[in-house]
């Protein structure tokens, strides 16, 4: 659930929707299935002026929630999150906590491997894998 989902939620007043009511809304914000950027912002700008109000009615938590769903979806097929490679993920986490190849020495057993591992010249080993996670407090699958 994504924070907007969350954020318009706790506005919610918890009556039950009125279809006549819902309808109005729905002629009004005419949500469809995303096919372009036009209709993705103007979509957007539904769910933004929605996100505004201090409190919504059934019927706005349910148009916000149907446009939260089409706008995920554009989202996701249009801008998809690639997965970082283990090297990527590694060179990430040693940039955020300033940490130089040789800080690694240890962990790879060498200087010569540690370069090897940083560089891209040799993969990451599960006991390495499991060696940088314990040095970084992540999870030894983000190295494999």
């Amino acid at each position: 659930m994504s924070t907007v989902t969350l954020g318009l939620i706790a506005k919610s007043n918890g009556k039950k929707p009125s279809g006549k009511a819902y309808g109005k809304l729905l002629v009004h914000a005419l949500p469809q299935v995303i096919h372009n950027t036009k209709e993705y912002e103007r979509l957007a700008n539904e769910l933004l002026l929605l996100e505004e109000r201090d409190t919504l009615g059934p019927e706005e938590e349910q148009l916000a929630e149907l446009l939260i769903l089409l706008i995920d979806e554009y989202e996701e097929v249009r801008f998809p999150v690639r997965k970082a490679t283990p090297r990527q993920t590694l060179l990430h986490l040693m940039e955020a906590r300033g940490l130089a190849q040789k800080d690694l020495r240890e962990v790879f057993g060498s200087k010569g491997i540690a370069s090897e591992v940083v560089n891209g010249k040799r993969s990451i080993s599960k006991t390495q894998a499991k060696r940088l996670a314990d040095v970084f407090h992540v999870s030894a699958g983000l190295f494999i």
